[in-house]
């Protein structure tokens, strides 16, 4: 399970604050489990999300 990270870890991951996170469980832009009161994520997972996240860089400049 060490592929799993909490809100806490993820922020840090992800160099946000945990409030962030919790923003985007409600706005449903990642998702997560709930085990034992504990949300999780897949570290997988976010990192494919976050990969989906890239936008091309405009050619215009």
């Amino acid at each position: 399970m060490k592929n799993l990270l909490d809100v806490e870890d993820l922020a840090k991951y992800l160099k946000l604050r945990k409030q962030t996170i919790y923003n985007w469980l409600n706005q449903r832009k990642i998702t997560g489990i709930k085990l034992g009161g504990v949300w999780r994520f897949d570290k997988k997972e976010i990192d494919k999300w976050l990969k989906s996240q890239y936008r091309k860089a405009d050619r215009r400049s």
